[in-house]
């Protein structure tokens, strides 16, 4: 089997240059680093990264933390992710920490058991207090994305939910909608409430009366959308517009308004939130919030690598929400 020493004869350098090359760290030219990996290719060499890992006590890799594999907003995230962590030379290593904060703090503990450089962590109901006490506690740098963590504001990535909701019901109003019922996504979550207090933040604003019984609690799915949807027609209340707190939601309330023969948008408007891939798709296709979740995980894993390397870095501002309008919302009754 080859050697590190191996590959140095072959490639003419020194096995500290091999060790940079393979490491990723100090100066070596373009040529030499060429010669090395051609070298390791004639002579079949694959690096031990776990012993070397061990050794050094890093393992060249971030870790990542997110709420569940499901659905396409994680595998945007994931994707990214991925590329990210690979532009910078590093191993992307994903866990699963099943939407409990129990499990994520596990699964946090699990990736720096492995020496991550850094870890990422995507969390939707860890209180404050319980992120707070694992950046404290664990050995390498600590990200947060999806969360504004007050007493670490240079170690949370988030995005103003509640900003975007009420921009999001804002141009209902100013359509001319004022009787606009809401399905939220899970209550008990930070994003959740957040979102909720968007959409009662545009009301109040707009001086139009909180109606607690235009408001179904959704846990994100198509079939809840659906199913609340049905709820508000069969208790008979009234909305010309609907507000569903995430895509899948709306698209899911889209297949109940059409089977009680309501039209889309001519008898109820419809706005749903994060823009998801089959938005556009609908007939008529779905206005809706986007959520540049792209751009918040490449800025995590930046963010993330900056802290393991010991540079200084700042604290970055809220991302923000942006309004795709598309035909799912038209003119409401108080402009007829």
């Amino acid at each position: 089997m080859a050697t590190m020493l191996d590959v140095s004869i072959r490639a003419g350098v020194s096995k500290a240059t091999v060790s940079r090359v393979l490491n990723g760290t100090g100066q070596v030219k373009e040529s030499t680093r060429k010669q090395v990996f051609k070298a390791m290719e004639e002579l079949g060499y694959r690096p031990n990264f776990l012993a070397r890992s061990l050794a050094n006590r890093t393992s060249n890799s971030i870790g990542l933390v997110v709420s569940t594999f499901d659905g396409f907003y994680f595998g945007r995230l994931l994707q990214q992710a991925s590329r990210q962590t690979e532009a910078w030379g590093k191993q992307l290593i994903v866990t699963d920490g099943h939407d409990t904060p129990e499990r994520e703090e596990q699964a946090v503990q699990m990736l720096a058991d492995r020496q991550c450089d850094a870890i990422v962590l995507y969390t939707r109901h860890m209180s404050e207090k319980a992120i707070m006490a694992l950046v404290n506690s664990t050995p390498m740098p600590l990200v947060v994305i999806n969360r504004d963590v007050s007493q670490a504001r240079d170690r949370c990535v988030f995005f103003e939910q509640q900003d975007a909701a009420f921009q999001a019901v804002e141009y209902l109003i100013s359509q001319g909608h004022r009787d606009i019922a809401c399905i939220t996504v899970p209550i008990h979550t930070p994003t959740g409430k957040a979102r909720l207090q968007g959409y009662r933040r545009a009301l109040e604003q707009n001086g139009i009366k909180w109606d607690p019984a235009k408001v179904k609690h959704g846990d994100s799915t198509m079939n809840c959308g659906y199913d609340m949807c049905n709820a508000l027609l069969n208790e008979k209340v009234t909305f010309s517009a609907l507000f569903a707190c995430n895509d899948d939601m709306a698209l899911g309330a889209s297949k109940a308004l059409h089977q009680a023969g309501l039209r889309i948008p001519q008898d109820i408007s419809l706005f749903g939130f994060d823009d998801a891939p089959s938005a556009k798709w609908l007939e008529p296709g779905l206005s809706t919030v986007y959520l540049p979740i792209d751009n918040m995980i490449v800025t995590a894993i930046d963010q993330a690598i900056k802290l393991a390397a010991g540079e200084e870095i700042e604290t970055i501002p809220p991302f923000t929400g942006t309004l795709v309008l598309r035909d799912s919302v038209t003119t409401g009754p108080y402009f007829k």
